[in-house]
């Protein structure tokens, strides 16, 4: 007989507005903080900010391995770091971690300017566009083929290919999600053979790096695994900057004065990036999975099953952040948002997110004037929260 617990508290496959899923967060942190769903085969969320810093705090109990986002995607092998857990998962982040400092990010960010330059010029010259088709979906691939040192028609190839496979996760298109995936492996099987032949300088260059690296008991990382951390990086970096930029362009559309403050003290976007990483955070779905029953919030959790936990919930959690909907620049504890989540699996990618976040509001501000929303806004489903399409208006500003 079907377990009387498993019920359906909320419905994740409704279609949403730009603030119809922070409407229903809000509703659940009240009134059902721990809640289940029978999509995607079944699982359990947590809403409030303090039951998710719990699990996150606790890897030895809530563990990553079996899935780390919901719904479960991972449907062609196992991918480091995120889907290993502690000390398993050690390896390939000491490996990564060196190419996320703030002295690399300096070396990067003259590219990223330029970058982000030559992409909004066309938006701004033609009075406005859809974000996201003419803007945020280009520049992660740009951005990758400068972070991997890649020639441009891969990262081309990686531009299309995300595309595609984000539309298949939107779609629920479970075989268009394989193919995908596995055209994404095969793009990161030509950067693994691209640096074999072509060798660089391990502390210059994040493939040779993991080729080089050696694992726990001090042999070279298992090259399939290496395989596997490239194809993840690439997925998790195009994605989460894609829909978020045209969410704060949103905003910004709405709230000219604040467009005016920023442009007028660009010292105050890097702090404008936090609020705005609080307020639209972009992945909503990253799942633990319980290695034994447990309590949480008054619901028994049992072994094996999937717990989504929603940071874009947690950061809008009333007991944490006063006014939780309201932009508040410098906010005083803006520091406890979670959206690069905690513990061992804390985003190793932030300083790179942030940089590419506060180069394109500097240059799109001092660029143009966002004056309005030009259309319907569509968003995405699970995992990510945000902006598949976002039509704004666009003003040059006289340089």
């Amino acid at each position: 007989m079907p377990d009387a617990r498993l019920t359906d508290d909320f419905d994740p496959l409704a279609r949403e507005t730009f603030t119809s899923a922070h409407e229903e967060y809000s509703r659940l942190r009240r009134e059902c903080p721990v809640a289940h769903s029978t999509a995607f085969n079944g699982f359990w969320s947590l809403f409030r900010y303090q039951d998710v810093v719990d699990s996150l705090r606790r890897a030895d109990l809530f563990i990553t391995s079996v899935q780390n986002v919901v719904p479960k995607v991972a449907f062609t092998g196992r991918r480091p770091p995120l889907h290993f857990d502690p000390p398993e998962h050690t390896p390939y982040r000491r490996a990564l971690n060196p190419f996320f400092t703030e002295s690399k990010m300096r070396k990067l960010e003259p590219a990223v300017r330029r970058i982000v330059i030559e992409l909004l010029q066309p938006l701004i010259e033609s009075g406005g566009g859809e974000v996201c088709s003419e803007f945020t979906r280009k520049l992660p691939g740009y951005v990758f083929a400068e972070f991997f040192h890649l020639p441009t028609e891969l990262a081309m190839a990686i531009k299309e290919a995300t595309a595609v496979y984000n539309q298949a996760l939107q779609k629920a298109d479970d075989e268009l999600v394989k193919e995908t995936s596995l055209r994404l492996y095969d793009i990161a099987r030509r950067i693994i053979e691209m640096r074999k032949e072509d060798p660089r300088d391990p502390a210059e260059d994040p493939t040779s790096a993991m080729l080089v690296a050696r694992g726990n008991d001090g042999e070279l990382l298992p090259e399939p695994l290496v395989l596997g951390t490239i194809r993840q990086m690439i997925v998790v970096g195009m994605i989460a900057p894609s829909v978020l930029v045209p969410c704060m362009t949103i905003h910004l559309a709405e709230h000219p004065g604040l467009q005016d403050q920023l442009r007028g003290n660009p010292d105050l976007i890097a702090a404008a990036i936090e609020e705005y990483l609080r307020l639209y955070t972009p992945y909503r779905g990253f799942a633990r999975t319980a290695r034994q029953d447990v309590e949480v919030g008054g619901r028994q959790i049992r072994e094996d099953e999937p717990i989504a936990l929603v940071y874009a919930s947690a950061n809008r959690d009333e007991a944490v952040f006063e006014n939780p909907d309201e932009f508040i620049l410098n906010r005083g504890n803006i520091d406890k948002h979670l959206a690069f989540g905690l513990g061992p699996h804390r985003c190793a990618g932030m300083p790179l997110a942030r940089m590419m976040l506060r180069v394109t509001l500097e240059e799109l501000l001092q660029r143009a004037r966002i004056t309005g929303v030009a259309g319907e806004v569509v968003m995405t489903r699970w995992p990510e929260w945000g902006a598949l399409s976002a039509p704004v208006v666009l003003v040059p500003i006289e340089q």
